[in-house]
């Protein structure tokens, strides 16, 4: 694996926890379990039945409680403590077989990662809540599903084409985070002034 191939794969692991961490680690597992792929060394465990067995299983709830408006949320608030280290932890085992100054600079990196994509992710998912129909929510999970299939797809077969979609992708949560946050407040002062009531 050439050094680009493993900075997108360490991106793209990042990147993909702060969205759907099971699913990385479950369909990354897979994948290099059944040859497809090429994970390195430091990767290797995420291809033990095991390992596969157990992110699968919590892919497998995390898909329905990511369709429910609310329980979405909540899922999300307890994987802020959960995403954010685990996208620095891939990202720095992504290049393991590196100069360790390397190792932790992408550690940092992906945690970062990690944190803008789950942060991106959550706080328009709070949003969206407000809704009160249920198929905007389904309609956003799914679209994230589809951008996350897609973008490791891209990391493993087309590194370059997947750090200039990364690279788009921070550029859009860069402009919507502050408009999330805003967002986030309004709802808050809105919540405070009904029960203050």
């Amino acid at each position: 694996m050439d050094t680009l191939q493993s900075v997108a794969l360490a991106a793209g692991l990042a990147w993909g926890s702060g969205i759907r961490l099971y699913a990385v680690l479950f369909l990354a597992g897979l994948m290099a379990r059944l040859g497809y792929v090429e994970l390195p060394s430091g990767l290797e465990p995420l291809t033990h039945p095991a390992v596969i067995a157990a992110s699968g299983f919590m892919f497998f709830i995390e898909f329905f409680a990511d369709k429910v408006p609310g329980i979405d949320t909540l899922w999300d608030a307890a994987h802020t403590f959960i995403r954010i280290p685990a996208g620095a932890v891939l990202a720095a085992l992504a290049l393991d077989n590196q100069d360790p100054a390397l190792v932790l600079a992408a550690a940092i990196l992906g945690g970062t990662l990690a944190s803008a994509a789950h942060f991106t992710k959550a706080g328009s998912r709070a949003l969206i809540n407000t809704s009160p129909e249920p198929f905007s929510n389904w309609t956003a999970s799914f679209t994230e599903e589809a951008l996350l299939l897609g973008g490791l797809w891209a990391a493993f077969v087309h590194p370059l084409a997947f750090l200039f979609g990364l690279a788009l992708f921070l550029l859009l949560a860069l402009w919507l985070l502050p408009r999330i946050w805003r967002g986030l407040g309004v709802l808050w002062r809105r919540l405070r002034a009904v029960f203050s009531r």
